[in-house]
């Protein structure tokens, strides 16, 4: 954050206040002393107060919000349209209109009208068959309407903070900001009261130099936070792009090993194939071996059981062969039966 130092603050004048007999009681404890008739400012207490209102901006700043700048005074009108411009923010250096902030729907009413009337009259056609009076009525109002709502027209919604130079003559937006509840950082002299705003500043607030030096020094706390604002957005952007990233490469890794475990289920697969289709070959080659021994086996059984039979159907005629001799022979050896001799 740029630092401002006392000899910058003396060389602009922030230090000289208002006439000792203007002075509003409740700006005392800014006061420093009085020196012919004229009360000076202690700058201890406006280096801490502008170090706080730019802290505070900044951080408005680095959340993307606006902060509308007011000055109507002929000596700070220039400085601070140019720096609002220069920031991207609105801006009323003009006529305060009553109900700006409360009454913003209405605002945002003539600021369509005004652009249809800019839209009309940058149509050739349109502008053509317009009369001359009532192009140069439009016209008019054109630039009534650019010159009080010019520095608001890109301000779609209430703005989070008001920065005041002269907080008596803006009483009016003071009151309607905190009628919303909008913080309000503003120039504080000897002659206002600094309990009505939020964020009191005790400077000058009629010396150009004195307008000039606080509001770029604001300004510059507002481009801080708007840079802070893009370089946490970058960070974040990337942040997501390595997240995405990691995310990427882990859906990769996961999808490899998803499709290596597949393959080796295939594999697995194939090689069982292989061994079933290998196996019923030796299955049958050895079913087909036990068949012959098997077959061998019962010829042998066949000519074993045959010569038992053989021996068998030997052995009852050799029994009976036997039996027959011993018949045969009883009638061969059998002496007649003698005739009983009479």
């Amino acid at each position: 954050m740029a630092q401002l130092t006392y000899k910058e603050l003396l060389d602009a004048g922030v230090h000289f206040g208002h006439l000792t007999r203007k002075w509003d009681p409740r700006m005392a404890p800014y006061i420093f002393m009085e020196k012919n008739g004229i009360h000076i400012i202690d700058l201890n207490k406006s280096l801490t107060s502008l170090d706080q209102a730019q802290a505070f901006v900044r951080g408005i700043a680095r959340s993307g919000k606006k902060i509308m700048f007011v000055a109507t005074k002929k000596q700070a009108q220039e400085i601070v349209s140019e720096e609002a411009k220069r920031l991207k923010m609105p801006f009323v250096t003009e006529r305060w209109l009553g109900g700006m902030l409360t009454n913003f729907p209405t605002i945002r009413k003539s600021l369509k009208k005004m652009q249809n009337i800019e839209k009309m009259l940058g149509d050739e056609t349109t502008a053509a068959n317009l009369a001359k009076r009532e192009r140069l009525m439009l016209d008019r109002d054109r630039i009534k309407l650019q010159r009080l709502l010019g520095g608001v027209t890109d301000m779609s919604r209430l703005p989070a903070a008001l920065f005041v130079v002269d907080i008596k003559r803006e009483h009016l937006a003071i009151s309607e900001a905190k009628r919303l509840g909008i913080p309000v950082l503003a120039m504080v002299d000897t002659n206002s009261n600094p309990e009505l705003i939020d964020y009191a500043i005790p400077s000058n607030d009629d010396a150009y130099k004195s307008v000039s030096l606080i509001t770029l020094a604001i300004g510059k706390a507002v481009e801080e936070g708007i840079l802070e604002r893009k370089q946490d957005k970058e960070a974040s952007e990337q942040a997501e792009a390595e997240e995405a990233k990691k995310a990427a490469e882990a859906k990769k890794a996961a999808t490899e090993a998803a499709f290596a475990a597949v393959q080796a289920k295939a594999d697995e697969a194939v090689a069982e194939e292989k061994v079933e289709a290998a196996a019923p070959a030796d299955t049958e080659v050895k079913e087909e071996a036990p068949k012959r021994k098997r077959t061998r086996t019962a010829k042998k059984e066949e000519v074993v059981a045959e010569e038992p039979k053989a021996e068998e159907a030997a052995a009852p005629e050799a029994a009976a062969a036997p039996e027959v001799v011993a018949e045969k022979a009883p009638k061969a050896d059998t002496p007649t039966e003698e005739k009983p001799e009479a």
